[in-house]
């Protein structure tokens, strides 16, 4: 009688299907952690740029609040020189909206839409709108702030809006 060397088919599939089986529990929950990881970036983005924006107000009062992300920091790949223009408050990456510039970060979208009240030239009023990528899968929720740095929740994803749109949403913490 000759003995057996290795494993039969049935073995080998056995393993297989209990391999796909944890598979097919495991990855949909680090989708999940993946969304949480990038809304935790997202949120810390924003907290970002709403201190750039009030130290910026406060270096540049002739201006105001600004409103460009771009104007917060300065050109992917090039040295910062602090300026009105180019106030280095933020890294490029943000500032530029992801790398290459306009691809987002961390999957999510920022911008500061313009059309803020001004009074006597300066602007008094930002909005910042972070959105993700595709909903449900790079993120979930939207998020927004104004000039009073309270970071506020859009649970749909959807775009906030402008900045009375924004002032209405449940602030992040409730």
């Amino acid at each position: 009688m000759r003995k057996q060397k290795g494993f039969s088919l049935i073995e080998l599939l056995i393993v297989v299907a209990i391999i796909l089986i944890i598979a097919a529990i495991a990855i949909p929950n680090l989708l999940r952690a993946r969304m949480a990881a990038n809304e935790s970036s997202a949120v810390g983005s924003v907290r970002t740029l709403n201190t750039a924006e009030i130290t910026y107000d406060t270096t540049y009062p002739t201006v105001g609040f600004q409103q460009t992300l771009a104007d917060l920091g300065g050109a992917l790949g090039a040295v910062c020189t602090p300026s009105s223009a180019t106030a280095c408050l933020v890294d490029s990456v943000l500032a530029n909206n992801g790398s290459p510039a306009g691809s987002g970060k961390s999957g999510y979208l920022f911008s500061i839409p313009a059309g803020a009240a001004q009074a006597g030239g300066v602007y008094v009023q930002y909005d910042i709108n972070a959105i993700p990528i595709t909903v449900n899968q790079t993120g979930i929720r939207a998020f927004c702030a104004v000039e009073d740095a309270v970071v506020r929740v859009q649970p749909t994803g959807a775009a906030p809006g402008a900045e009375a749109a924004c002032q209405v949403l449940n602030p992040l913490n409730q």
